[in-house]
């Protein structure tokens, strides 16, 4: 059994395994990764041989960890992405390739649908009734979207937020607030088999699971970066935000917004730390836009979103899908029950 794991900003880590009474009996280890001295390839293998099939990649990493000494440099790789690719070799771990994604284009829903939504589609994939899912938002009225964490009173201006029409809904993943408005930002959701990201901390799994969109956004002319824990940046400032929500049951909820462009005006109205949030994108005077998508690439947001579809079919093996009655029903009904009950959404004051 063969499995491969490509170390973030590293090398490939490759290895093949055969498992005798539930325990590693056999492991070769390859990949174009350095290590000084060649003799610790050896001491790497030796340390996982013998040990249990089902042991997690944090326990094969503290395994290799302990037989080397500090005389041993392992360059482009870790202990750790030793134990990801054993685990993918054994099928407890999973890489983009062995799925397919299902893809849904932008469909126009009150925004609070979007929310339950992404609650909805990954209770699905966990258990195994969706297969990995990237879909697209688009929505058709304003909302300010909370962290599930997040505090109304601290966050937002209600008697601002009224004026303008703006409604309030929390979330179930954490992070910072959400200022959207029709044709602001840019949002998409992942809705993945924790498998996907067996191995990697929740910081690590952020970059992972941001990785493809760094490719479509040079697509677009936008050299990005990953800034930990959750932002993506390029050189003029700060561009998306990721949130993440891992269920018990076997998936992870993964979506990123980018800002299009927002009227910078009146997210600081309603936002109440919405002029610290635009601070690193220059913004200091009335009258002005937080526009990092249009500004650095001139095309319009759906041509940026079809661009974006393109680079994720092209890269991966998807599937073209839709929201189901089914799905939608239940959305709908948890938007009613949970989504824009006061008690879940002042659940923090």
């Amino acid at each position: 059994m063969r499995g491969e794991y490509k170390v973030p900003g590293g090398k490939l880590v490759a290895v093949d395994v055969e498992v005798d009474d539930g325990r590693l009996s056999r492991v070769s280890l390859s990949g174009d990764f350095f290590l000084e001295p060649d003799e610790a390839l050896d001491d790497i293998v030796a340390a996982v041989v013998g040990m249990s099939a089902t042991a997690d990649a944090a326990k094969l990493g503290q395994a290799i960890s302990g037989v080397l000494g500090d005389e041993v440099s392992m360059i482009g790789f870790t202990p750790e992405s030793v134990g990801i690719a054993i685990r993918r070799a054994l099928g407890h771990a999973t890489s983009w390739h062995d799925h397919t994604f299902e893809v849904i284009e932008p469909v126009v829903l009150d925004p609070a649908m979007h929310v339950a939504l992404d609650e909805v589609i990954t209770r699905e994939v966990a258990a195994g009734d969706r297969g990995p899912t990237l879909r697209f938002w688009d929505w058709d009225a304003p909302l300010v979207v909370l962290g599930s964490f997040q505090s109304v009173r601290n966050e937002v201006d209600e008697e601002a937020a009224a004026r303008h029409g703006i409604g309030i809904v929390r979330r179930i993943s954490g992070g910072g607030a959400m200022f959207m408005e029709p044709g602001n930002c840019i949002t998409y959701s992942l809705s993945v088999p924790t498998s996907l990201v067996d191995g990697l901390s929740f910081e690590q799994s952020y970059e992972f699971l941001d990785r493809w969109v760094m490719g479509a956004l040079a697509d677009v002319g936008i050299d990005a970066r990953y800034v930990p824990l959750n932002d993506i940046a390029s050189d003029k400032g700060k561009i998306a935000g990721a949130a993440q929500k891992r269920f018990a049951a076997g998936a992870v909820l993964h979506h990123v917004t980018m800002a299009y462009d927002i009227d910078a005006d009146k997210m600081t109205e309603v936002l109440r730390i919405g002029r610290e949030k635009i601070s690193d994108k220059g913004i200091t005077s009335s009258g002005k836009r937080v526009d990092p998508m249009r500004s650095q690439t001139g095309m319009a947001r759906d041509a940026i979103i079809a661009a974006f579809l393109a680079h994720f079919r092209a890269r991966y093996d998807t599937r073209d899908s839709t929201y189901t009655d089914a799905e939608l029903a239940a959305a709908r009904e948890s938007v009613d029950s949970k989504f824009r009950t006061p008690e879940w959404t002042y659940r923090v004051p």
